[in-house]
């Protein structure tokens, strides 16, 4: 597992500006557009290399919306 952490640390500097737990509106919206450009890489292609790091962002676009985005509610 610290080869692991060694090859995260690295290529850490290179991955932060894609993801990372968004705080403000400008930050969801820079990961939604990152989100945009995973899909259109990826698309349905669950074997893609990419595949799982559209899942994170996704996951993270998620909570920002949980605890940021009103819910519609029925009149």
């Amino acid at each position: 597992m610290v080869a692991e952490v060694q090859t995260a640390e690295h290529v850490w500097p290179m991955l932060a500006p894609v993801v990372f737990v968004p705080h403000a509106e400008s930050e969801y919206q820079r990961l939604v557009t990152v989100l945009d450009a995973l899909i259109d890489v990826v698309g349905e292609n669950e074997n893609h290399p990419l595949a799982s790091l559209m899942e994170v962002i996704g996951v993270l676009i998620e909570k920002y919306e949980d605890e940021h985005v009103p819910e519609l509610t029925e009149i």
